[in-house]
């Protein structure tokens, strides 16, 4: 392998996590993830957990988690586009941060798209928001991250000009 290939692997490669977990995000938009599917597992696991809850409450708490996966898988996916944005630097960049989030929101709108092709699934824009919203939570819970340790290591003077 010359320096040419090595050159291109060390740019290649901090973008592999996001690309494996778009692949997963795609494979979790197919009828194997299907509401009908995961209640089949979801739901006797929350009757374990809460074996007097009714039918109903044990129905809506598998919306809860299924709406609350959207968020994580894209909060996840956004950490991954910013590692892949930042290569071998370090920090948070905010022009970094608003990529990673564009890039985050195109993807689940091209996810619900797919998902409108898939009889078990149905396509929505209030999932598409629910994703975007994780994908912004984690740049804004990574800044807070890297701005707080940044504070310890520094000094409070030196990062707030105090």
């Amino acid at each position: 392998m010359g320096p040419a290939d090595q050159g291109l692997l060390r740019r290649l490669g901090p973008w592999v996590p996001a690309l494996l977990w778009a692949i997963l995000i795609y494979y979790a938009s197919t009828d194997a993830f299907s509401a009908s599917h995961t209640s089949r597992f979801i739901i006797p696991v929350l009757r374990l957990l809460f074996p007097f809850a009714s039918a109903e409450t044990l129905e809506r708490a598998h919306f809860v988690i299924r709406k609350t996966s959207h968020f994580s898988e894209y909060f996840i996916f956004s950490l991954f586009l910013m590692r892949g944005m930042r290569g071998r630097e370090h920090g948070w960049k905010l022009r970094w941060a608003i990529w990673a989030v564009v890039i985050a929101a195109a993807y689940s709108a091209l996810d619900e798209y797919h998902q409108s092709f898939v009889p078990s699934r149905t396509a929505s824009p209030w999932d598409s928001m629910i994703d975007t919203t994780g994908a912004v939570a984690a740049q804004v819970l990574l800044w807070l991250w890297i701005w707080s340790h940044a504070r310890h290591l520094l000094g409070k003077d030196k990062v707030t000009g105090d």
